[in-house]
């Protein structure tokens, strides 16, 4: 048996931990920006994804207004960083309200390092970064989609093998619903087939 949930009777608090509970896992854009007065910012989004490949854009939702959202509509430029599995406590500490003159990065005590192609800076411990600039934004009821051209991608050599970034070696964070966090503990490899292949019934 079924039970039924009506977002118009729920309401928007039990709307969000339903959707966030069955939208799983979700991989977590860790976005540094600049402000218009230079002080970096480094936050966590967990509404993020691929938009287009060509040309190369992503995308990631900001809920309700935040210093990640202020920053890349003044600037237009924002890092995303992969958020690994050793760096947990910090990816949830840079979560925390800060005040918008507070630096995240000295904070929570991040190295930084330099961009190629934009200002905000790199995590350094991060071993994925895609340096982007904003593409556009669309608003939608409480929330703000950023899409966001990469620009420069650069990958820790430690985690690729034969130039492909490995997920073992990556070990990417992703959110699940209420305080749960997903690390990555089982791949497995399936070919995707055509439907000629289907038809003749070699399914597997």
């Amino acid at each position: 048996m079924r039970i039924d949930f009506s977002p118009a009777e729920i309401g928007r608090d039990a709307t969000y931990r339903l959707l966030t509970a069955t939208v799983v896992p979700r991989p977590i854009a860790w976005v540094s920006t600049v402000s218009a007065d230079g002080v970096a910012n480094l936050g966590p989004h967990s509404f993020f994804t691929i938009s287009s490949i060509e040309p190369p854009i992503v995308q990631f939702t900001s809920v309700a207004s935040r210093d990640s959202l202020r920053n890349v509509l003044e600037t237009r430029e924002f890092v995303v960083n992969l958020a690994p599995e050793p760096l947990m406590a910090e990816v949830n500490a840079s979560g925390a309200d800060f005040p918008a003159e507070i630096d995240e990065f000295e904070a929570i005590g991040l190295a930084t390092e330099p961009s190629l192609r934009v200002k905000p800076p790199r995590v350094a411990a991060s071993p994925v970064a895609l340096e982007c600039r904003l593409h556009s934004t669309i608003t939608l009821g409480d929330g703000t989609l950023v899409l966001g051209e990469v620009v420069h991608a650069a990958v820790d050599e430690s985690v690729l093998v034969d130039g492909h970034p490995e997920m073992g070696l990556l070990r990417p964070l992703s959110r699940l619903g209420r305080n749960e966090w997903g690390t990555t503990v089982a791949v497995t490899p399936v070919d995707r087939i055509s439907y000629a292949h289907w038809s003749q019934g070699k399914r597997g």
